[in-house]
């Protein structure tokens, strides 16, 4: 089943999410994540931008890798669940990369992120894992990360820059906005800084 994505202004995507136990339903909800984030186009997806506030998200780095173009970092091959994570460490370099967001679409920022993160997770089978990312790998799983804390990409922006995005924020809270996926937008139509 492909959800619609939840869009910038609804309050689940501001909530901290609370960790879940293995299940069928659990199951169910991550293969539906994955078809969503496909048709999407997507490269990662929280469960808040579903409408869930559980600590799930799932990554698939493949988009980054061009047919026939060399794959350094392993992005083609990498597709990864990650259940009730908690990041352990990060490193003191950072990285500007231009990030953008299924939520907030059309929009995109320079965000600065540590360029390494050890991360401990669960993965589908409910294995437990400790491990470090680096790279555009790290930089995904940190924006996703991100979303089950309630944190956004354009929470790293300037003001300067929030504020000259503040009518298309609102246009996409409002539903005033034609993407190729299907969107849920918020009842009640709110400003967020």
């Amino acid at each position: 089943m492909i959800y619609p994505i939840v869009a910038y202004g609804d309050p689940v995507l501001r909530e901290k999410c609370k960790p879940v136990e293995n299940s069928e339903e659990l199951q169910a909800i991550i293969e539906n994540m994955w078809e969503t984030m496909q048709a999407a186009h997507g490269v990662g997806l929280a469960a808040p931008q579903i409408g869930k506030a559980i600590r799930v998200f799932v990554v698939d780095t493949s988009g980054f890798v061009e047919e026939g173009e060399q794959d350094p970092e392993g992005l083609g091959d990498f597709r990864q669940v990650f259940i009730n994570a908690q990041i352990e460490d990060s490193s003191e370099e950072e990285f500007a990369f231009n990030e953008g967001c299924l939520s907030i679409p059309e929009v995109r920022g320079d965000v600065d992120r540590p360029e390494e993160i050890t991360i401990r997770y669960r993965d589908a089978e409910w294995n437990e894992h400790v491990e470090t990312f680096n790279g555009l790998k790290g930089r995904v799983i940190q924006h996703e990360y991100d979303h089950i804390e309630g944190k956004l990409f354009t929470d790293y922006l300037s003001p300067l820059r929030k504020n000259m995005l503040k009518k298309r924020l609102g246009n996409i809270s409002a539903g005033k906005i034609n993407v190729g996926y299907r969107m849920r937008f918020p009842k009640a139509k709110r400003w967020e800084s």
